[in-house]
């Protein structure tokens, strides 16, 4: 599961709009903003394996960021976080939600590489080695979720074409991965995995930004 983490994030912008956008997108990919960071500092693994269908990922040491328990902390963190900065309680709890929805959506299509507690099983439904389904799902909870987000922000009187190149940029993101580009180096799949994650998370925030039709200065 790749691009379709963000699906999370646009289906809690819909559902619950007093949280920015960015804090969103954020969340879904928490998991992996730590996950690429880890993998470049050394500290969790990856090997490239061209040989398995779909994802390439031999993803085999990650307990700090991908088993169940690292889930619910990271997961609890940006509750924490989200009331820090006096965000609603509804707010955080969504908020936390969609940190969570990574592991649960990571677990559809992952191969078994999830643990479920430290030093104990792996789990993963392995969704990864139907890689056109995979793909079609992914898409669909895209299309789905960014449906309902464009017609929050409607409700709100905001313009949908910022969206509408949010949602087409995720597209040619997943595109992109899908072709691949022949990385070795886990170092290097880490740093250029995180700059993506903090590019779309700015990309987010610049979009939440445009105002309402009508008015000036709202954010």
């Amino acid at each position: 599961m790749f691009v379709g983490h963000y699906a999370a994030a646009l289906a809690a912008k819909a559902y619950e709009p007093r949280a920015p956008l960015w804090t969103y997108v954020g969340a879904c990919q928490l998991l992996d903003i730590g996950w690429s960071s880890l993998v470049a500092l050394g500290v969790e693994k990856v090997r490239i394996d061209p040989s398995l269908p779909g994802s390439d990922l031999d993803l085999y040491s990650m307990p700090y960021t991908h088993s169940l328990p690292a889930a619910l902390v990271w997961s609890a963190g940006a509750l924490i976080a989200a009331r820090a900065f006096r965000l609603p309680w509804r707010a955080a709890a969504v908020l936390a939600l969609t940190v969570f929805s990574h592991w649960i959506l990571d677990l559809l299509v992952h191969r078994p590489d999830l643990l479920v507690w430290p030093g104990g099983a792996k789990v993963g439904l392995a969704f990864w080695n139907f890689p056109l389904p995979e793909l079609t799902l992914e898409m669909g909870l895209v299309a789905v979720a960014g449906a309902a987000w464009v017609a929050q922000r409607k409700t709100e009187g905001r313009h949908a074409w910022p969206a509408a190149i949010f949602l087409a940029l995720l597209t040619v993101l997943q595109i992109v991965s899908g072709l691949g580009g022949g990385m070795k180096d886990p170092t290097a799949l880490g740093v250029q995995a995180l700059v993506i994650y903090l590019v779309f998370t700015a990309i987010a925030w610049a979009i939440d930004r445009q105002p309402v039709r009508g008015l000036r200065g709202v954010a």
